[in-house]
């Protein structure tokens, strides 16, 4: 394996999606070239300016917003690398945590890693309650239909093999955050193998930009039986 392709949807981040590209290409991703795939989801404040002036990343334009998995669908679509990564654009995740997301597959063990917030001992800043039992709600839903036992299926760092995205993007209809349950439907149904690592989260409050809702959340459970029994 050679390369790392990072996708970054992003929608009105203009105050963070410099640092976090700064970031990303900063971060070790043991020993892979990187490439960093911005996909702009029509945003309205100035991160199609910030962006402009970035150097070294691609950039994917929507000329409307569509959502976090047409953004991603977007990213994947262009990906070149062995290894595809998600990245948020928000800063509540810490490319720092690459190593530990990429070894198990360079380790030739798993096709697909996801990043838990929850059974970690690295940092992570105490936010939300009610978003935190809506969490473990819907990944115990969707662990009874995919029999796995992940512990955060909504976390915001997935990592997969080239293969896994080429295989399941195909059958990807999600356009918003319907997405994190549907990547994990369509994967638990071609048996890909499943890690699991404990990574560092600093979340934001909705004064600080946070935009999932418990409207997301009441979709995630009709995504879940959706994607794991019609689809």
């Amino acid at each position: 394996m050679n390369k790392l392709s990072i996708i970054i949807p992003v929608y009105n981040e203009s105050s963070t999606i410099s640092e976090i590209i700064k970031r990303v290409k900063t971060a070790d991703s043991l020993g892979l070239d990187k490439e960093i795939i911005v996909v702009d989801d029509a945003s309205t404040d100035s991160t199609k300016e910030v962006l402009e002036s970035e150097i070294g990343i691609i950039v994917e334009k929507h000329w409307r917003n569509k959502g976090k998995g047409a953004a991603l669908k977007t990213g994947f679509k262009k990906a070149g690398g062995d290894i595809v990564l998600i990245q948020d654009a928000d800063l509540e995740y810490d490319p720092k945590d690459y190593p530990i997301l990429l070894k198990p597959i360079l380790d030739g063990k798993a096709d697909a890693v996801y990043g838990s917030r929850f059974v970690t001992n690295q940092p992570r800043r105490v936010l939300l309650f009610h978003h935190y039992i809506a969490n473990i709600f819907i990944t115990f839903l969707s662990n009874i239909f995919t029999n796995l036992n992940l512990s955060d299926i909504e976390t915001g760092y997935k990592a997969f093999r080239k293969e896994v995205i080429d295989s399941i993007l195909p059958k990807l209809q999600s356009d918003r955050f319907g997405i994190e349950v549907e990547l994990t439907a369509r994967v638990a149904k071609k048996k890909w193998r499943v890690y699991e690592v404990g990574i560092s989260y600093s979340g934001r409050t909705y004064e600080e930009g946070k935009k999932i809702n418990w409207k997301d959340g009441v979709a995630a459970i009709w995504h879940i039986i959706r994607f794991n029994l019609f689809s």
